[in-house]
């Protein structure tokens, strides 16, 4: 009776081999079975295999082919929007059960970031991660949503130059337009917008990512309140997330209400949230929190995901 589940990483770059080195490191319920590219010179393929994972760099077709395919129950696409969608295509046709981690904008499933709504996804067979500044940014407008009504919430996501690799550069307005999305189906604005900065100052800098929501009056100290339990909580599966200082406020009068475009008029209570993620440095170094936050999201899916395998096969 197997206790762990195994799982395929497409893609080799920045993303899929520090998501191989967490699972190889940290799977409870999860075990590496195979590591998928397109570029025999890559150095996520060669450092699978030193490691003793399966690989191939002919691709979703090339791992079709490997003996353990018939094994694997959960895979990781941390490749590009549009491959993930012939990716999903060909998984589905040769495995209709077999459950899909999306890390790329595609946003085939439904939207996935897990202290929000992780349980309500669990048994969907393909979810999305969004992208690494919805899943620093979303958990803070899902905060401010549980204590008033959000009808605006404005991310930008500043980080490393160097942490962004061609996935992240190829997909910029992928990014935008699925991050502000997000913001409002997982985290509950009227309106979302999302912006992505790449810094490129040396040494490299932290992600940082600031959250501006505007909300009705409400009680300041419980928003402050929720915010700061929803940081303890991503806290739990990214040690390196954190306020980068307090939680500050600013009353918008009726007397001198702000105008958003697409929205209109507003006054009420603008929150303003200003966040600092430390990569784990797994694979690439502690700045590049962008990765950290993506790959820790995923593994946090995925092991939950795992455990339903594990107790249908054991049912």
């Amino acid at each position: 009776m197997k206790d762990k589940v195994k799982a395929a990483v497409i893609g080799p770059g920045n993303i899929g081999t520090d998501l191989m080195i967490k699972i190889l490191r940290h799977g409870r319920h999860l075990e590496m079975g195979a590591m998928v590219g397109v570029d025999p010179r890559s150095d996520g393929l060669a450092r699978a295999a030193r490691l003793g994972v399966a690989t191939t760099a002919k691709g979703v077709e090339g791992l079709l082919e490997l003996d353990v395919f018939k094994d694997i129950d959960i895979v990781f696409d941390a490749t590009s929007a549009g491959a993930h969608v012939h990716n999903e295509a060909l998984l589905r046709t040769h495995k209709p059960s077999i459950r899909v981690i999306d890390l790329t904008p595609a946003a085939i499933g439904p939207y996935c970031v897990p202290v929000v709504n992780l349980d309500a996804h669990r048994d969907a067979r393909n979810v999305n991660m969004v992208t690494c500044g919805g899943q620093a940014t979303i958990p803070i407008v899902a905060a401010v949503s549980r204590v008033a009504k959000v009808h605006y919430a404005e991310i930008v996501a500043s980080i490393s130059s160097k942490s962004a690799g061609p996935g992240t550069r190829a997909n910029i307005d992928e990014f935008t337009e699925t991050t502000a999305k997000a913001i409002e189906a997982v985290g509950g604005a009227a309106k979302g917008k999302a912006i992505i900065v790449l810094n490129p100052a040396e040494p490299p800098v932290m992600m940082r990512d600031t959250v501006y929501t505007l909300c009705d009056r409400v009680d300041r100290d419980a928003v402050a309140r929720s915010i700061e339990d929803t940081v303890a909580k991503v806290h739990a599966y990214v040690p390196g997330y954190r306020l980068k200082q307090q939680v500050q406020f600013d009353d918008i009068p009726e007397s001198a209400p702000l105008h958003i475009p697409g929205l209109g008029r507003f006054s009420g209570l603008k929150t303003s949230v200003f966040l600092e993620v430390e990569g784990a440095a797994h694979y690439l170094p502690a700045y590049a929190g962008n990765l950290d936050i993506m790959t820790s999201a995923a593994l946090a899916t995925a092991e939950r995901m795992a455990q339903t395998v594990l107790s249908l096969q054991h049912a």
